[in-house]
């Protein structure tokens, strides 16, 4: 029977390596089974909650069975620091101005951080998206700006104010095929936010690097996919993997963006209409999502 290279049962907020990648311990369960009665001297295994801190995992979850597991290990000791003195005023007086300004920026709705957070010189319109958002308790927007006028923008203002304001950590963007690129390139120069490009060339390296089993809709927080490769049977059936059965609360995924929305319109209502796959896709995901 394989065992872990540990002894030492780990501890909630310790960081530990599993299967040779990171993770930080939310949760330890011992079991509830009595002792065998054929070894009263045997210890009771515990469950380990895990959540991954790996760049492009994180959030991840995994359970294991601590003593089962070969290869755990301990990574860091979680201990309180030593005492060694009182701060000066000066850091204390930093410290306190970071808490308030904290407090201020997820409280006020006056008080928008993503402007002074992008590297864009803004229109006042642009705002004025980001303002709307920022006071419905569930974000729903139909971004019609014409052509040029900087709907990605509008679009970026909106994410990073609601994950500078932790109301949002997953978002997922759908595009047309050879808009990704652009999306990824302006998230990334604009805003400063790594997104991950879902397609079958990560799909092959995912399976390659961590398995068969890996589901690429839950190996990063931000992601982008094309309208016309999610609607397929193979990431579709992925993602309803990671969907409810029914729609729950809190729902599973936080931001959904789709561009070119009118591509997935639903037909219109003559007698023959039926909706076409990309309908269908967005309908399936957009419950899930809450904003």
């Amino acid at each position: 029977m394989p065992v872990s290279a540990s002894g030492n049962i780990p501890e909630q907020g310790q960081i530990v390596t599993v299967r040779q990648r990171p993770f930080v311990v939310t949760e330890v369960q011992a079991s509830k089974l009595p002792p065998s009665p054929l070894n009263r001297a045997q210890q009771p295994q515990h469950q380990i909650t895990l959540t991954s801190i790996q760049d492009d995992a994180l959030g991840e979850s995994l359970q294991v069975i601590w003593e089962l597991e070969p290869g755990a290990k301990i990574s860091e000791k979680v201990d309180l620091p030593d005492p060694v003195g009182f701060d000066s005023p000066e850091r204390l007086d930093a410290f306190l101005d970071a808490v308030r300004w904290g407090a201020i920026a997820s409280a006020d709705v006056r008080a928008l951080q993503a402007p002074f957070r992008s590297g864009i010189e803004i229109e006042d319109y642009q705002l004025d998206p980001l303002v709307r958002a920022v006071q419905m308790p569930r974000v729903s927007l139909l971004v019609a700006d014409d052509v040029g006028l900087g709907k990605t923008v509008e679009a970026g203002l909106v994410v990073q104010e609601l994950l500078v304001r932790n109301r949002a950590r997953t978002v997922l963007i759908i595009c047309p095929a050879g808009l990704q690129i652009h999306w990824r390139d302006q998230m990334r120069d604009k805003f400063g936010l790594d997104f991950r490009i879902v397609d079958s060339d990560l799909m092959k390296e995912l399976r390659r690097s961590r398995g068969i089993h890996v589901n690429p809709w839950s190996h990063f927080p931000r992601l982008i996919t094309s309208i016309d490769f999610i609607k397929r049977e193979r990431p579709m059936r992925l993602l309803r993997e990671l969907l409810p059965g029914e729609i729950s609360y809190p729902r599973p995924f936080d931001l959904l963006i789709v561009d070119e929305a009118h591509n997935v319109a639903p037909a219109g209502s003559g007698r023959y209409a039926v909706d076409s796959l990309r309908t269908q896709a967005i309908r399936t995901l957009a419950p899930h999502f809450e904003h």
